[in-house]
């Protein structure tokens, strides 16, 4: 079958002097479709590194199984097409950025002909080209080290991509660079596997995101890559103003105007959707400049953000979901 199947995936560690058998991932099931940009979030220690590690071929499961495209992930023939991010990159300092990608260019019995060009092009697309390729890697700050990562794990246009915290230490506009590098590569169909932290990342980035939590995927979301995720806002008003001089159609006039949206009325409190945080000010500044006695606003938590709070530990979701 193509793409990444698991079944039944288990894993334990023993831990420290005594030998204590831990559990790291329990009887993990699921399917990640050929070109799918897919997810892992959870708390630390859920297993979601664990996970990535048996995704890789890296370790050993104690029970199941993990086929790719039918292979074993340690087949040489998905080696050939997987490329990798780890979190902790260990990078061989005393290169240039460039002599590093050639190196690795060689490593993986790419075209000699064309490596001055690839590298070039590679370097090019994460924003190291010019005088940043040809500078020695120790020079390079956590997020130039990150985005020599991403292109060393692009070359040879693998069909596989696994990336484990990639916007780590990254700047704006490097999270951004990233994003449009990930959009870019779903559009060839790559298949994308993310593990990170940064919920507003995997939202805009993933089709399908899954909550790992004690060794357990407890739930696997739909997210939509791409598409622009409003926030919810609630603005609550003094004195009651809001449902007494301030009434639900006003509010709603009000909210169009600042290009927002009104989704709700609970006095003395209103939610509204934003497009983002610069909408969130303009929503704001409109309700104060029209006498509305704002006291308190507050993002409402995301999607994913709420299975952090309430994911139910029995309610487990499986299969491809």
């Amino acid at each position: 079958m193509s793409g990444i199947q698991v079944e039944g995936l288990s894993k334990t560690y023993r831990r420290g002097l005594t030998g204590e058998r831990v559990r790291a991932l329990v009887d993990v099931s699921l399917t990640i479709a050929p070109g799918e940009a897919f997810g892992i979030i959870g708390p630390n220690g859920a297993g979601k590194t664990t996970f990535l590690g048996c995704l890789l071929g890296l370790l050993r499961p104690d029970a199941g199984r993990i086929t790719i495209d039918g292979h074993a992930p340690d087949d040489l023939a998905i080696r050939a097409v997987t490329g990798y991010l780890p979190e902790r990159l260990v990078l061989d300092r005393w290169m240039t950025g460039h002599d590093f990608l050639a190196y690795h260019h060689a490593l993986a019995r790419l075209s000699a002909a064309r490596r001055r060009d690839e590298v070039a092009d590679a370097l090019d697309r994460v924003g190291l080209g010019g005088e940043a390729g040809q500078r020695a890697i120790r020079r390079y700050s956590r997020g130039m080290l990150q985005r020599l990562g991403l292109a060393q794990a692009m070359l040879g246009r693998p069909r596989y991509l696994f990336l484990d915290e990639p916007a780590s230490g990254v700047d704006p506009a490097g999270v951004v660079l990233f994003r449009r590098l990930l959009s870019e590569l779903a559009r060839k169909d790559v298949t994308v596997i993310l593990n990170s932290h940064q919920l507003d990342q995997v939202e805009r980035v993933c089709d399908r995101v899954a909550f790992v939590k004690a060794g357990r995927v407890e739930a696997i979301e739909t997210v939509a890559a791409g598409a622009t995720h409003a926030r919810v806002l609630r603005v609550r008003a003094a004195d009651q103003a809001i449902g007494a001089r301030v009434t639900r159609e006003q509010l709603a006039a009000l909210a169009v105007s600042a290009g927002a949206e009104l989704a709700g009325l609970d006095p003395p409190e209103a939610r509204f959707t934003v497009a983002d945080d610069a909408g969130a000010a303009r929503l704001l500044q409109t309700l104060i400049g029209a006498g509305v006695p704002v006291a308190e606003a507050t993002p409402e938590e995301s999607r994913l953000e709420r299975l952090f709070l309430d994911a139910p530990g029995d309610a487990r979701t499986k299969g491809s979901a």
